[in-house]
């Protein structure tokens, strides 16, 4: 049973221009590459609930929360995983199936420090890590596979200066 309870409703949600504000991020960790000093960059999707395809963790930013406080929570609400924002990595503009329409969603990464064991949207979503060739031959939108190719790979290759991996001794 999870303690947590995620946010429902639209009453909260913060409109600009005619477009709904939403709040996300490309949870990422490190994983050890066997038999190397090196570690790999796998980025967290979690499975849609309304089709095939594979998703990061977006949703509503509410009037009463930053953009970072949305996007970290959403991360907990869908995804169940904690961590540290890093970087804002963009504004990314889609047409959503709701009845909003237009959507802005503004993008983060997110270094996962903690997987919940429980958490508010366990029952209907799978959590998957992924390299990130594989995150975007899977990704069901494509504003969240630019995202994590031009967002996010560009920021982590700078970020980390070793091509999605690093050495142990710099993390």
């Amino acid at each position: 049973m999870c303690d947590l309870v995620a946010r429902t409703g639209r009453h909260l949600q913060r409109y600009e221009d005619g477009r709904r504000l939403v709040a996300g991020c490309i949870p990422f960790r490190y994983r050890d590459i066997k038999d190397e000093q090196k570690k790999l960059v796998e980025v967290l999707m979690i499975n849609s609930q309304s089709g095939p395809g594979l998703l990061f963790p977006k949703g509503g930013w509410e009037n009463d929360e930053t953009v970072e406080e949305a996007a970290a929570r959403e991360a907990i609400e869908e995804a169940g995983v904690r961590g540290d924002l890093v970087k804002l990595l963009g504004f990314y503009d889609f047409k959503s199936k709701q009845p909003e329409g237009l959507c802005r969603a503004a993008v983060f990464a997110l270094h996962v420090k903690e997987e919940l064991a429980s958490w508010p949207e366990q029952s209907t979503r799978q959590r998957s890590w992924l390299t990130v060739p594989e995150a975007a031959e899977r990704s069901r939108h494509p504003w969240m596979q630019e995202a994590l190719v031009t967002g996010f790979s560009a920021w982590f290759e700078n970020w980390s200066s070793g091509g999605g991996c690093v050495d142990r001794s710099e993390r």
